[in-house]
C-alpha cells in the first residue's frame, strides 16, 4: 500500500460491505429506517443539527427508538447546533436521549472557539453506520423546493470497519460526560469482500485524511476526481495534482459554481484555477444547486465523509473519512460523479485568463482574508 511507511489510527480492514446514497431523498428514509430497526442503541454524532421538517423528523425517529428501550446518545458540535430551537432541546432531553455538545462557545475561549466537530455519523447497534458531508437540515431535503436540495452523498457501512465508527464515536463523547460509556461488542453482520479503512483529522496534528490522499494522487496511474463544497487546498495538494498530469493521470476537480452557501470560500479558492488549469488540472463547476458532497477517487480508492479540501478544515476541525479500496465501488463512484459533471460548466484556461479585473477582484479580496487567517491558525498552533 503506499502508505504503509506513516502509522493511521485504524488499520485496513477486510470483509466489509459499502453502498453509496446518493442525495437527501434517499439516504433521509434509509437513516429513518435504520433507526426505526434498531434494537439496543443509537449513536449520533453531528455538525449541522438545525431544527425545521427534517430535524422534526430525525426527532421523532430517535424518540420511537427510545419508547422501545433502545439507549440513544447524541453528539452535537455547539456552533453547528445553534439552529435547534430551545423545544426541540427540551424534547429530546424529555425523551431520555442522552444530548452531549461538543466545545460550547464561550466569549473567554478565544481562538479556541475555531476548533468544531465537523464529523457525521449515524451508527446503530455496531451493525452498520452512515457517514457523508450531510447534516440534518432541510437543505438536504427541502420540504417546499426539492429541486434545490443541496448535492450531497453518504455511505452505507457494514463490517468490521463499524467498529472502528464506534470507537472514534465513543472516544470524544466520553470526553464530554462525568462518568465514560461502554457498549457491547458490535452484532455481526452478513460478510462482505471489500477492504476498508477509516481515517481521521485532529486538528494539526492529526492530518490522515490530507497525507492518505497526498499518497494516493502521487501513486495514480488512471484517474484523480475530487469534489468537495470548500476549495482552499494546501501546497502539497495542488502540487500533487499539478505532478499527476505529468504522469499522464486524468485529474479533475468538481466545484460549487453560483450557488453556495459561503460565496466568500468560493472566491477565495477561484484564486487557484488559473495555474492548476494551465498544468492541465481540469476544473468543472456544478450548476444546479449547492454541491455540498466530499468525494475523492484515485484509481480504485475512494475516500468518502465530512472532510472539505480546504485549509479550514484540516487546521481547526475534527472530520472523518471512510476509505474503500476497490474495483468495483471507485467504478460506481465514478459513476455518480460522471452524473454530476454532466450538470457542471468546465472552466477553460484561455477563457479563464483573460477575464477582466472586476471578475478578479473577489477572488484578490477574499484570498488576502485567507492568507491572514492562515497566519492566524499558524499562530495559534505555536502558542
Amino acid at each position: 500500500m503506499p502508505d504503509n511507511n506513516h502509522t493511521f489510527r485504524f488499520p485496513w480492514r477486510d470483509g466489509n460491505r459499502f453502498e453509496l446514497l446518493i442525495d437527501g431523498r434517499r439516504f433521509l428514509p434509509r437513516l429513518l429506517a435504520t433507526i426505526d430497526a434498531a434494537r439496543r442503541y443509537v449513536l449520533v454524532e453531528m455538525y449541522l443539527f438545525e431544527s425545521g421538517t427534517v430535524t422534526s423528523r430525525f426527532i421523532d425517529a430517535l424518540v420511537r427508538a427510545t419508547e422501545r428501550g433502545v439507549a440513544v446518545q447524541m453528539l452535537l458540535d455547539d456552533f453547528g447546533a445553534l439552529g435547534l430551537t430551545r423545544a426541540d432541546r427540551e424534547r429530546i432531553r424529555y425523551a431520555g436521549i442522552e444530548l452531549a455538545f461538543y466545545n460550547p462557545l464561550r466569549t473567554t475561549k478565544l481562538l479556541r472557539n475555531f476548533f468544531r466537530d465537523h464529523r457525521k455519523l449515524v451508527l446503530v447497534d455496531g451493525r452498520v453506520a452512515f457517514t457523508g458531508g450531510a447534516g440534518i437540515a432541510d437543505e438536504f431535503d427541502p420540504p417546499r423546493h426539492p429541486e434545490q436540495a443541496w448535492r450531497e452523498t453518504l455511505i452505507e457501512i457494514h463490517g468490521p470497519v463499524v467498529q472502528d465508527w464506534q470507537e472514534l464515536f465513543l472516544d470524544i463523547w466520553n470526553r464530554h460526560r462525568d462518568a465514560p460509556t461502554s457498549l457491547p461488542p458490535a452484532e455481526s453482520s452478513p460478510p462482505g469482500d471489500i477492504r476498508g479503512r477509516v481515517t481521521v483529522t485532529r486538528g494539526p496534528i492529526g492530518q490522515e485524511i490530507k497525507r492518505s490522499l497526498l499518497n494516493r494522487v502521487r501513486s495514480a496511474r488512471v484517474r484523480v476526481w475530487i469534489t468537495t463544497a470548500y476549495f482552499i487546498p494546501p501546497w502539497k495538494i495542488r502540487r500533487a495534482l499539478k505532478k499527476a498530469i505529468g504522469h499522464g493521470v486524468d485529474v479533475r476537480l468538481l466545484l460549487p459554481g453560483p450557488v453556495t452557501d459561503h460565496p466568500a470560500v468560493r472566491h477565495a479558492g477561484r484564486r487557484y484555477y488559473q495555474r492548476l488549469l494551465r498544468h492541465g488540472v481540469r476544473i468543472f463547476e456544478y450548476q444546479p444547486r449547492f454541491l455540498h458532497q466530499k468525494v475523492m477517487v484515485c484509481d480504485d480508492w475512494v475516500s468518502l465523509g465530512s472532510a472539505n479540501l480546504d485549509r479550514w478544515n484540516l487546521r481547526w476541525n475534527l472530520e472523518a473519512n471512510q476509505e474503500v479500496n476497490d474495483t468495483s465501488f471507485a467504478h460506481a463512484t465514478c459513476a455518480m460523479l460522471a452524473d454530476d459533471f454532466s450538470d457542471a460548466v468546465e472552466c477553460r484556461y484561455e477563457t479563464w485568463r483573460r477575464r477582466p479585473w472586476p471578475a478578479r477582484l473577489p477572488e484578490w479580496l477574499w484570498g488576502v482574508v485567507d492568507r491572514l487567517l492562515e497566519r492566524l491558525g499558524r499562530r495559534k498552533d505555536t502558542d
